[in-house]
């Protein structure tokens, strides 16, 4: 009898214990649950968006949770966004994203928001009237539509994110809805936004210094082109195979020939094409100049960028920073 006795209050010990541990991990649960509902959820189209959110929320980025849709290596002209995607859209409490053709899919996201108190930085509205039109230079493949005559409306230059001086602009528009969300850390997110304009204006300044020491002041690139905003920023010149937002890749030996003469002529050393490019176009440039001898060279546009690199340390300045760097050699002539 003793022995059932104390097998049976073992049991009931054990019992309890349990249901104290489940109470305890339910409180825990409920607790993070709580916390998790209380951060900012911010979501971003394309990587420099979501370097500018996580440099103005510096130390606080425990605040919010920050999304980054376009994290896999697809560009901005490719992408086509997930269901699961669109229900972050739709209920987040900041959405930023470019604003041009390929996000011709946000407007049927936010019209069907859950979140009726959402702000949202349209990248292109916020810069008004200094977005560029899609340009079209002497020696381009053109576009098939511009070939059949189909296309009536202005085509805008969606690659902003390539100008410091923009940056500077988004990142204070940006830093203006975050610390409105979250006003009892505006303070430090203003703190932050402050140093990070100071960085970006101090290599605003190493790029105009390189552009003044430099005897070239033209690139030729072996590819797309959405480096415009830069070039024009800092008074440059350039040819290219293709515009920025174009999905052509196959050369005529017209633009290949074209592009070659213009090598000969500035007498550069270096051709340039963006990430992701296989090089076939630049190489056959090379091919066709008098020399043969240029090196090619690669500037990232930021438009594909992954998540993996993001968690390596990949950051806006940083890549404005190299591409500087390959800036100064595009810009290399012989003597």
């Amino acid at each position: 009898m003793k022995k059932t006795a104390v097998i049976l209050l073992a049991a009931v010990v054990f019992v309890a214990a349990a249901l104290s541990g489940c109470a305890k991990d339910s409180g825990n649960s409920e607790s993070k649950t709580s916390a998790d509902s209380k951060k900012i959820k911010i979501v971003t189209t394309i990587f420099p968006e979501y370097d500018w959110v996580t440099q103005i929320l510096g130390s606080k980025a425990d605040q919010a949770e920050v999304t980054m849709l376009l994290d896999n290596g697809v560009d901005l002209h490719s992408y086509q966004p997930t269901t699961e995607d669109i229900a972050k859209v739709k209920s987040c409490d900041l959405f930023i994203y470019v604003g041009g053709e390929s996000d011709e899919w946000v407007s049927k996201a936010l019209k069907n928001s859950t979140n009726r108190k959402m702000k949202v930085i349209n990248l292109l509205d916020v810069l008004g009237d200094s977005v560029k039109e899609e340009e079209s230079k002497k020696g381009m493949m053109p576009e098939k539509e511009e070939e059949e005559g189909d296309s009536d409306e202005p085509e805008y230059d969606e690659h902003v994110w390539l100008s410091l001086k923009n940056a500077k602009v988004l990142t204070k528009a940006i830093a203006k809805e975050i610390e409105a969300l979250d006003p009892e850390n505006a303070n430090a997110y203003g703190k932050n936004e402050a140093e990070y304009l100071r960085q970006l204006s101090a290599l605003d300044e190493k790029y105009k210094k390189a552009v003044r020491r430099s005897a070239g002041k033209t690139l030729v690139v072996g590819d797309r082109f959405p480096f415009r905003y830069m070039v024009d920023d800092y008074g440059l010149d350039y040819y290219a195979a293709f515009a920025g937002c174009s999905a052509e890749t196959e050369a005529s030996f017209r633009t290949i020939s074209f592009l070659a003469k213009k090598v000969d002529k500035l007498k550069l050393k270096n051709i340039a094409t963006i990430e992701g490019s296989d090089r076939k176009i630049a190489r056959t440039i090379i091919k066709n100049t008098g020399k043969k001898n240029q090196h090619i060279v690669t500037l990232d546009s930021m438009q594909s960028t992954t998540s993996e690199e993001v968690e390596k340390g990949k950051t806006y300045l940083g890549v404005m920073t190299a591409n500087l760097g390959v800036l100064k050699k595009a810009l290399q002539r012989e003597e």
